[in-house]
């Protein structure tokens, strides 16, 4: 049984002040895709749905920070598709609840805090024991944080459609890897496919990335000095570039992600980073939940 979802068209819109009289940026608008299931994460979630569908699995857990996308996005999902869902928190029961667990929370999701200290061992050892199996009673399918691995990629390969072929450079933000694995495995030949790692020190990642690809020889840039900071870490120029971004573009981007990876493409293309002639395809990967985390005002949009 396949997980339904009802979707918007996606657009490819000119990236009018990212370009050049020799380089041609547009960007894949995934944020348009739905207002809560935004950007990559119906993508990488769909088939995950499905196959938990087909296990007859009543419920579906996954793991996530406080203003996770992912965990919102599949609170919705699974309330759509009839099925319970819990989030397994990196945070304590005596924090503040965000604004993004409480939507969580609004679309049925049940909430399980485990501090942040043992968050990483606590949720491999759940998803040795359970991952991709019915579990007890309790008929319980369990994702990675973030979608990650096979069944992720399989969905984030079908991000990429025929207006997409044209291009010769594919950018996109890195978090765990999983959506630009997807992009590598979908992508012609002729392109190249750059990651904008937006963690900081991330060692592991580029193995992550190829354990996840249909050719374990299939090249891919990451460009590891553009995370600004470290993971959800911010700066004013941070903060500036994307105010601006917003006055020339009318785009929003997020403090996680998209923010920081325009402000790649940007001080790329102002280092003639990329060759004359090239046709860059910025992916926007969605998710405006972490900009939730910011004092009121900061942002113009």
């Amino acid at each position: 049984m396949k997980a339904t979802l009802t979707l918007d068209p996606i657009t490819i819109d000119p990236l009018t002040s990212l370009s050049s009289s020799t380089v041609e940026a547009s960007m894949l608008r995934l944020d348009k895709l739905h207002p809560i299931v935004s950007g990559n994460k119906w993508f990488k979630l769909r088939y995950y749905i499905e196959e938990a569908i087909s296990q007859s699995c009543s419920t579906i857990a996954s793991f996530g920070g406080p203003y996770s996308n992912h965990l919102v996005a599949l609170a919705y999902v699974a309330k759509e598709n009839n099925v319970k869902s819990i989030g397994y928190v990196r945070a304590s029961k005596e924090d503040t609840v965000t604004p993004s667990l409480q939507e969580a929370q609004a679309y049925g999701m049940q909430l399980e805090f485990m501090g942040r200290t043992n968050f990483q061992e606590i949720k491999n050892n759940l998803l040795k024991t359970n991952q991709h199996s019915s579990v007890d009673n309790n008929s319980t399918y369990f994702i990675d944080e973030g979608g990650y691995g096979s069944i992720g990629a399989k969905g984030a390969a079908t991000i990429l459609n025929e207006h997409c072929k044209h291009y010769t450079t594919i950018i996109a933000a890195v978090g765990t890897g999983t959506m630009l694995a997807g992009l590598i495995n979908a992508a012609e030949a002729h392109q190249e496919i750059i990651g904008i790692p937006v963690l900081k020190n991330e060692n592991t990642i580029e193995g992550e990335i190829k354990s996840l690809l249909i050719n374990k020889a299939a090249s891919f840039s990451l460009l590891h000095n553009f995370h600004q900071g470290g993971y959800a870490k911010t700066n004013p120029a941070l903060i500036a570039f994307m105010n601006q971004l917003w006055e020339t573009e009318k785009i929003p981007t997020d403090i996680v992600y998209t923010g920081k990876l325009l402000m790649a493409v940007d001080s790329l293309l102002k280092e003639n980073y990329f060759k004359a002639g090239s046709k860059i395809l910025v992916i926007h990967s969605g998710g405006l939940q972490g900009n939730r985390s910011l004092p009121l005002g900061t942002l113009l949009y």
